[in-house]
């Protein structure tokens, strides 16, 4: 239910299904991360202290982002930063992808609503590298 893609050693991502059910609080990735993402269960009367966060200094070098499906299949085709191909995913509703150092494009399979999570602001254009995709659509399915 959690899938950690990467090439060679570089991580391109995470994938949360929707089917992930652990109680509690669950990180799902590792402290070094500038983006984290944590799957949490509670149960009913569960309190949870009120707080605030403290500003920390944070070095942000590639902006990572949070793709959670609401509604529909969309298929996120994963690159290396020299833009090769590598392989695709299909997510579905209720999974979550957090994406991290690749270069990625998607095509909606089903109409498809969805959330987008990211560091910001985001400063346009200048902070993206647009390329025509080239590839033989390989697809890796996990279900």
């Amino acid at each position: 239910m959690l899938e950690v893609i990467k090439h060679d050693e570089t991580l391109l991502a995470y994938i949360l299904r929707a089917g992930f059910n652990t109680p509690g609080i669950s990180f799902v990735t590792p402290d070094e991360l500038t983006l984290q993402l944590a799957y949490m269960q509670h149960p009913n009367g569960k309190k949870i202290l009120p707080h605030r966060h403290n500003p920390v200094p944070r070095d942000v070098l590639y902006t990572y982002e949070v793709l959670v499906i609401k509604k529909g299949k969309l298929r996120v085709d994963f690159y290396t930063r020299e833009e090769e191909y590598l392989h695709s995913r299909v997510l579905y509703s209720g999974d979550t992808i957090l994406l991290t150092d690749s270069a990625h494009g998607f095509e909606v399979l089903e109409a498809v609503e969805m959330l987008e999570i990211k560091q910001g602001p985001f400063v346009g254009d200048s902070e993206k590298t647009r390329f025509e995709p080239h590839y033989a659509f390989q697809p890796c399915i996990v279900a």
